[in-house]
């Protein structure tokens, strides 16, 4: 089947293009230097031409709170009308295990509201919420950094490997709409202040990682349990101290 990826030239989306052509389809990657911009809406309709499923699995170029909800509201809404016109019959979006939960984030409210025009388009959907990559580490520290400090809550986190995202994705696409979100985590469970400290460590990076229960959480403050999936998650395999390794 032909796959359109939009997205598909970042992190998730070139692995996914590869693992989907491996397997037999056509997967084509959009993106801005691929000639399609789901902002302005160019080259979506050529793009679409002939597709079964539409992978979504960009990232707005800016966090700001306001540049972000305007980049997920209008990219989706331009891709879902782009998808009706075309006759496309299954919409894959990759998005977050606990966005719903962290609705003090301007990233995660744009994320939501994301999810709920994909409920809404009446186009048959999937919905990936994956728990935070292994290569978002050195985001999220820096993002906690002040001067030589990362101060970081003890939340609970099951990170995960970009390839088993991608896989678990892939899967996702050519498989039967399921209407619903399908969660996919990592094998193991750390503190979020501890799994930093050990990526710090493997780095011998300097800084300092200080547990604090109030730190936010890009704006979200943090509960035990706020970023953990629920118990019918897909466990991917990959364990962070392999990945870890393979990165020395």
């Amino acid at each position: 089947m032909k796959v359109v990826v939009i997205g598909g030239t970042g992190l998730i989306g070139s692995k996914l293009v590869g693992k989907l052509n491996e397997h037999g389809h056509e997967a084509v990657p959009a993106a801005p230097n691929t000639g399609v911009n789901t902002l302005t809406g160019e080259g979506l309709d050529e793009v679409l031409q002939g597709a079964s499923v539409v992978v979504d699995v960009s990232n707005s170029p800016s966090f700001e709170d306001d540049a972000v909800m305007e980049f997920f509201r209008t990219s989706t809404a331009n891709l879902l009308k782009a998808e009706a016109d075309a006759g496309v019959n299954h919409h894959v979006a990759l998005s977050v295990v606990g966005t719903e939960r962290l609705q003090d984030s301007g990233y995660f409210r744009a994320k939501q509201a994301q999810e709920e025009l994909i409920k809404d388009s009446g186009i048959p959907y999937s919905i990936v919420h994956a728990t935070q990559f292994f290569e978002f580490m050195k985001g999220i520290a820096a993002a906690a950094t002040d001067g030589d400090t990362v101060r970081l809550a003890p939340a609970k986190i099951q990170p995960i490997c970009s390839d088993d995202v991608a896989a678990t994705v892939g899967r996702t696409a050519v498989g039967t709409p399921v209407n619903g979100v399908v969660e996919v985590a990592g094998p193991d469970t750390f503190q979020l202040d501890e799994l930093i400290r050990k990526g710090l460590a493997a780095k011998n990076d300097p800084r300092t990682v200080v547990t604090d229960p109030h730190a936010p959480y890009f704006d979200a403050v943090l509960q035990e349990t706020t970023l953990l999936p629920g118990s019918g998650a897909n466990i991917a395999e990959t364990r962070f101290t392999d990945w870890l390794a393979q990165q020395q």
